[in-house]
């Protein structure tokens, strides 16, 4: 669905509209102007102005158009599959979709070359996006000099990233995911101000941290269980990883052996 909101400029108040059915969008589709309108805290006008905004003659076109890409995504043969299947088969159609994005690396191999380049690395993740970023920050150490994790908001979060920038870091790579935490859309707004070019992973290119970032990358989140599954922004961690090894691989290779050599003679694994 988001292909269908790529390339116009939109105001914020329609960049809201345009997320919330995006996040919808089982639903929304299937709502009328006003109750769009309301879901998304904006005036019916506004849900109007978007549709004319993307080329339709107004919003039953544009709805029209949202039932035809939602449509074809309800897979009838999920019909005898309790909830927990369904959760499980919608993730695997996350990571295909991704990975049907991933036919063109030009953007990757951007974002790749940018975080490589970047000495210190700082890594952002907070609340939800923690874990992830945390475990982006653990492989990358293997190959990259200076990596730190930012996994932690309050007042020293800001000290963080400053401290980051005055060492000589270049980008920062900020992993947010729903229910995008205000600190951490504030932190890349700040550290664009101060120069840092921002990669960011996140669920939507029209949510509310992509305005802050220099390179988006996008993965969907499974949103059918109590909590949200990260499976697709995992692996577009570890396909990021990897670009970020491609954009210097003579240097990620002599660390990886390094590293390999030291947990040998430590023994660190049992296997």
């Amino acid at each position: 669905m988001v292909d269908l909101f790529r390339g116009v400029r939109l105001t914020p108040t329609q960049r809201r509209i345009v997320h919330c059915l995006v996040q919808n969008a089982s639903s929304a589709a299937y709502l009328s102007a006003s109750e769009v309108a309301e879901l998304a805290q904006v005036s019916q006008p506004s849900v109007t102005r978007l549709a004319l905004a993307l080329g339709y003659d107004g919003y039953p076109a544009l709805r029209r158009k949202l039932r035809e890409v939602v449509s074809p995504s309800i897979d009838v043969a999920w019909a005898g599959d309790n909830e927990l299947q369904v959760a499980l088969r919608a993730e695997a159609d996350n990571l295909h979709d991704l990975a049907s994005r991933l036919g063109d690396p030009d953007r990757l191999s951007r974002a790749g070359a940018l975080l490589a380049a970047s000495r210190p690395l700082p890594v952002l993740g907070l609340r939800s996006a923690a874990p992830l970023a945390s475990y982006f920050a653990y492989f990358a150490a293997k190959v990259h000099p200076d990596v730190r994790l930012l996994e932690t908001g309050g007042s020293m979060l800001a000290d963080r990233v400053d401290q980051a920038r005055e060492a000589g870091a270049t980008a920062l790579l900020a992993m947010v995911l729903p229910r995008y935490p205000r600190e951490a859309v504030d932190a890349l707004r700040a550290a664009q101000a101060d120069g840092l070019s921002v990669v960011l992973i996140t669920d939507s290119a029209v949510g509310p941290a992509a305005d802050h970032a220099d390179v988006v990358l996008t993965a969907a989140v499974g949103a059918q269980l109590v909590f949200d599954l990260h499976a697709a922004p995992m692996a577009l961690a570890m396909v990021l990883l990897q670009a970020l090894c491609d954009a210097s691989p003579a240097e990620s290779q002599r660390r990886l052996e390094e590293f390999e050599r030291s947990a040998s003679r430590r023994q660190l694994f049992v296997s």
